[in-house]
C-alpha cells in the first residue's frame, strides 16, 4: 500500500477515537463538570450534530480547494477542536470544542476516499479505501479501551490532549506523504438538491437516521449503565469497549459481504436482530454475560447496516441524477441518528426509567428503521413493476 494511505488511516483513527471514546468516559466528564449523566451525554450529541451540519457545508465550500490543502485544513480544525475540549473550564465550552472537531469528520472521509482510490490501480481501489477506514476500526478496538482506561486512572482531559496530538501527526503525515491532487469540480447545488425531493432517497435517509441511532442510544450510556446495573468495575467497562470495537469490525465485514447479495435482505435481518438484542439487553442488563454478549452483538448488527444503507442512498440518489450531495449528506445523517440516539437515551434516563432504559428505547428506534426499510423495499418493487408495464 502507498505510504499516503497510512496518513489517511491515522486521520481516521483520530476521528474514530474522538467520536466513540466519550461512551467510556461519561462518568468522569459528569463529575468534573458537576452535571448528571444525561447532561454529560451532550458531549456525544453535539459532536454528531456537528458532523450532520458540517459535512455538506464543508463539502460545498471545499469543492474547489486542492484536496491535499483541504485535508490539512480539516486536520487542523480537528486538532483545535480537541484542544478546546481538553482545556474547557465549563461544559458549554467543551461542547463548542466538540462541534468544531466534528466539522472535520464527514469531509475528511469523503476527500480521503477519493484520494485513497486515486493512489492505486482500479482493481485495488476498494482495498485502498478499506485500508483508510481500518483506522476507524483500530480506534474502536484499541484506542477507545485505552482512552477509557486513561480517563479512569488519570483524567478525561488527557485523552483529548492525546487525540489533539494525533491530529497534529495527521497534519504532518498528510503534508509529507500525500501527493498534491488538484481540486474537484464545483458542486452544482441546484441540480444536486433534486435528490432531496425524491421519496426513495428520503426513505433511505430515514433508515440512515434511525438504524445507527438504535445502538448509539445504548452505547452512549454504557459506562454508567454497566457500573450501576451490572456491577462492572472501571476495568470491566474498558474491556466492554474492546468487545464493542470487535462488534463494529465484524459488523462492517457482515454488511459489506452480504449487502451485495441482497441489500434489503441484509437490512431486514440486521435491523430486526439489532432490535431483538437491545430488548434482551434491557431484560438481562444485570447479568454480566448477557451484557457482554449484547454489547458485542448490538455493535455487530448495528454496524452491519452501514454498508447497505450507504449503498441504498447512493443508488437512489444516482437514479435521481444527483449523487454527490446526497452521499455527503448521508454521512451527516448517520451522525444525526447518533445525536438522536444519544438524546433519546438521555431523555429516558432523565424521565426516571433507569440507566438500562436506553436499551428498550434503542430497540424501538431499530424497529422504526425496519419499518422504513420495508416501505422502501415495497415502493421500489412498485416502481420496477410500473417501469416494466411501460
Amino acid at each position: 500500500m502507498p505510504l499516503a494511505l497510512f496518513a489517511l488511516a491515522i486521520g481516521a483513527f483520530g476521528i474514530g477515537l474522538t467520536e466513540f471514546v466519550v461512551a467510556g468516559i461519561l462518568p468522569q466528564i459528569a463529575r468534573d463538570f458537576g452535571v448528571d449523566i444525561p447532561t454529560s451525554g451532550l458531549m456525544a450529541t453535539t459532536y454528531a450534530l456537528g458532523v450532520f451540519v458540517g459535512a455538506p457545508i464543508l463539502t460545498i465550500l471545499g469543492a474547489k480547494v486542492p484536496r491535499k490543502t483541504m485535508l490539512i485544513s480539516l486536520a487542523l480544525i480537528f486538532t483545535l477542536g480537541n484542544v478546546i475540549t481538553a482545556v474547557a473550564p465549563t461544559l458549554p465550552i467543551a461542547l463548542a470544542g466538540r462541534i468544531l472537531t466534528a466539522f472535520n469528520h464527514g469531509t475528511f472521509f469523503g476527500i480521503g476516499s477519493i484520494i485513497a482510490a486515486s493512489l492505486v490501480a482500479k482493481d485495488r481501489q476498494a482495498s485502498a479505501i478499506a485500508f483508510m477506514f481500518s483506522g476507524l476500526t483500530m480506534a474502536n478496538l484499541f484506542g477507545v479501551p485505552a482512552g477509557t482506561w486513561l480517563a479512569q486512572v488519570y483524567s478525561w482531559r488527557l485523552v483529548f490532549w492525546l487525540i489533539a496530538g494525533i491530529g497534529l501527526i495527521t497534519v504532518i503525515s498528510v503534508a509529507l506523504l500525500v501527493p498534491s491532487i488538484k481540486a474537484g469540480k464545483a458542486i452544482a447545488l441546484k441540480s444536486e438538491l433534486r435528490a432531496f425531493v425524491d421519496p426513495q432517497v428520503l426513505l433511505a435517509m430515514g433508515i440512515t437516521v434511525f438504524g445507527p441511532a438504535a445502538f448509539f442510544t445504548s452505547i452512549t450510556y454504557i459506562a454508567p449503565m454497566m457500573v450501576e446495573e451490572a456491577g462492572f468495575s472501571d476495568t470491566g467497562v474498558a474491556k466492554l469497549m474492546v468487545l464493542f470495537g470487535l462488534g463494529l469490525a465484524v459488523g462492517n465485514w457482515i454488511g459489506g459481504r452480504f449487502a451485495d447479495r441482497s441489500l434489503f435482505g441484509t437490512l431486514f435481518v440486521t435491523l430486526a436482530a439489532q432490535a431483538a438484542v437491545l430488548f434482551v439487553f434491557w431484560l438481562g442488563v444485570g447479568n454480566s454475560v448477557v451484557a457482554s454478549a449484547s454489547v458485542f452483538l448490538m455493535a455487530a448488527f448495528g454496524f452491519a447496516t452501514v454498508s447497505p444503507i450507504q449503498k441504498l442512498v447512493m443508488d437512489r440518489a444516482s437514479q435521481a441524477g444527483a449523487p454527490t450531495m446526497a452521499a455527503s449528506v448521508n454521512i451527516g445523517m448517520f451522525n444525526l441518528g447518533n445525536a438522536i440516539g444519544a438524546w433519546v437515551g438521555g431523555a429516558t434516563i432523565a424521565a426516571g426509567f433507569g440507566l438500562a432504559s436506553p436499551n428498550w428505547a434503542g430497540a424501538i428506534l431499530s424497529l422504526i428503521a425496519l419499518g422504513l426499510a420495508v416501505i422502501a423495499w415495497a415502493s421500489a418493487g412498485q416502481q420496477y413493476s410500473a417501469a416494466l408495464a411501460k
